[in-house]
């Protein structure tokens, strides 16, 4: 599901359900950061580690620890850039290499609607009059969530390249959809605060991918290199 939101030098691994959480091994640094979680938190780390490992193993990268950083952000392998992403059922870790992309996001979320309030929130007054347009036109997709899903992608590839928080109401995103395929589309995220510099170039926005099936919204944004 992640993998066709993103081009081929992306390595990505996915995991649905997570009955065999209780197989999968953790590291002995990634153990103390989980002792005391409940069983929930428990299996969504482990397994979505699991995915990430896999993940280097295919880039031709020794499986290591996938340790938090600051504000939480994953650490990757020197060489590496990344983005993990977990909701129930479902998990899905994104590798690629530095000299690929910049960096990028990945986020997955259930196919229903947000919670009552939470919209207001997160959605720009633009955004929230396009998302109405959106469920006028094309029924079907909880527009909602997909652009809460946008949001944490946005702020994914967004954290690795500044160090920076970056807050719902910093970028104004619109969702199109594809004409051949009602559940699947692209989305722009125009940064409204100065964005990061990539080889030089300063950044005024990011672009991704999205779509909804299997009860999932996903999307998607990578940053390229130039």
């Amino acid at each position: 599901m992640i993998e066709e939101l993103l081009p081929d030098t992306v390595v990505t691994v996915e995991a649905f359900g997570h009955d065999d959480a209780g197989h999968l091994p953790l590291h002995p640094e990634e153990e103390v950061i989980v002792a005391r979680a409940v069983a929930k938190r428990r299996r969504e780390f482990t397994v979505v580690r699991s995915c990430a490992r896999r993940a280097m193993e295919k880039l031709g990268v020794p499986p290591q620890p996938v340790l938090p950083g600051e504000r939480g952000a994953p650490r990757w392998p020197d060489g590496l850039t990344g983005s993990m992403t977990h909701c129930d059922g479902y998990c899905a870790a994104a590798l690629v290499r530095l000299t690929d992309l910049a960096s990028l996001g990945i986020d997955a979320e259930p196919d229903g609607p947000l919670p009552d309030g939470v919209l207001e929130t997160i959605a720009l007054p633009a955004e929230a009059a396009r998302l109405r347009r959106l469920d006028e036109t094309r029924p079907g997709v909880h527009w909602d969530r997909l652009l809460f899903s946008a949001k944490e992608s946005v702020y994914k590839a967004w954290f690795p390249l500044t160090g920076r928080w970056l807050d719902f109401a910093e970028a104004d995103i619109e969702l199109s959809v594809d004409p051949l395929d009602p559940r699947r589309g692209t989305l722009h995220a125009a940064l409204l605060v100065p964005g990061p510099t990539v080889e030089g170039r300063r950044l005024g926005h990011f672009d991704g991918r999205w779509t909804a099936r299997d009860g999932l919204v996903t999307t998607a944004i990578t940053v390229p290199r130039t």
